[in-house]
């Protein structure tokens, strides 16, 4: 999966007395506590004051309106404010600039959404051709039974990433078929086990699975919790998506974090009957198991609920 990068987009007031790189990331657009002091004219003890108003007061939830990030320029993460939290502080300040900036970044966003969402309509569309064209092929005389069938699970196994990353972009993937039978823990020990022995396939470094702190504890015991009785991950399915999710974002390890943490999901997938479906096919093939430890390491926080459902989904499919 591709890496997501912030995009910087130049804010120039009217009069030419303000000018901002402003974050754009998420479909908003992000400043930071000084940027927003230049911005309104006001000092930091106010700006700050009317920020923690909008949240204390509801009316804007913390968790999808602030997050860190690395900016140029800055050795540490940089809290940043979406244009919800913008526009309220420039309500609560009583500046006309906030009104000039609010029609100034609506107008970025809608340029930027429809330009993204036209390519990828198009590539959609160009990708779908492609298969309904392999579909038709697969279904000619000249090709041998063996071939066309390989050929019709090929379309249909692509056909079913399509849904799941159209499900992605539009933020809908839900849950699927999944399987309710009591889960197969992986100890810490066997994992240790593990990666001593990837540690010498791997050249014998001296600091491949060297334990940077206790979080390879949190992450087998996070899947396997339980409260009020019953299982926070119900199924050994979402277990087992979970497990990759927390032991790549975890980042145990000075080395080999990575490569470790897809053993040790292949080990709790193997222990729980995932690797293989009824007809003895892999349920995840090797590069879809890199695809997906790579798509992990790159996402969001905020994204974790739809990462790891759409995992969910592939490991059951």
């Amino acid at each position: 999966m591709a890496k997501k990068t912030s995009e910087l987009v130049l804010y120039k007031s009217k009069d030419g007395s303000v000018q901002l790189d402003a974050q754009l990331e998420q479909e908003t657009i992000w400043l930071s506590q000084s940027q927003l002091c230049e911005l309104f004219g006001r000092d930091q003890s106010v700006v700050s004051r009317h920020v923690r108003n909008v949240f204390n007061e509801g009316e804007l939830p913390t968790k999808s309106n602030m997050q860190k990030m690395h900016i140029s320029g800055s050795d540490k993460p940089v809290t940043l404010y979406s244009l919800d939290v913008i526009i309220s502080v420039g309500y609560r300040v009583k500046s006309q600039r906030g009104t000039e900036f609010r029609i100034w970044a609506t107008n970025v966003l809608k340029q930027h959404i429809v330009q993204g969402y036209t390519i990828n309509e198009k590539r959609l569309k160009e990708l779908k051709q492609t298969l309904k064209l392999a579909s038709d092929i697969s279904k000619r005389k000249t090709l041998s039974g063996d071939e066309a069938s390989i050929l019709l699970q090929t379309v249909s196994e692509y056909a079913v990433a399509l849904d799941l990353l159209d499900d992605y972009d539009h933020q809908r993937v839900e849950l699927g078929k999944v399987s309710r039978r009591k889960a197969k823990p992986v100890s810490y020990d066997e994992s240790m086990k593990l990666i001593e022995a990837m540690r010498q396939k791997f050249g014998d470094s001296a600091v491949f699975g060297k334990e940077k702190d206790k979080s390879l504890h949190s992450s087998l015991n996070a899947v396997m919790q339980s409260f009020d009785g019953k299982d926070v991950y119900p199924s050994v399915e979402e277990k087992a998506a979970h497990l990759l999710y927390f032991l790549v974002k975890n980042h145990s390890f000075v080395d080999g974090n990575k490569r470790i943490a897809a053993a040790v999901f292949l080990r709790f997938a193997d222990k729980n009957r995932l690797i293989y479906d009824k007809a003895g096919n892999k349920r995840v093939a090797n590069n879809a198991l890199v695809a997906m430890t790579l798509m992990i390491a790159e996402s969001r926080p905020q994204e974790k609920d739809v990462i790891t459902a759409m995992l969910t989904n592939l490991i059951a499919n």
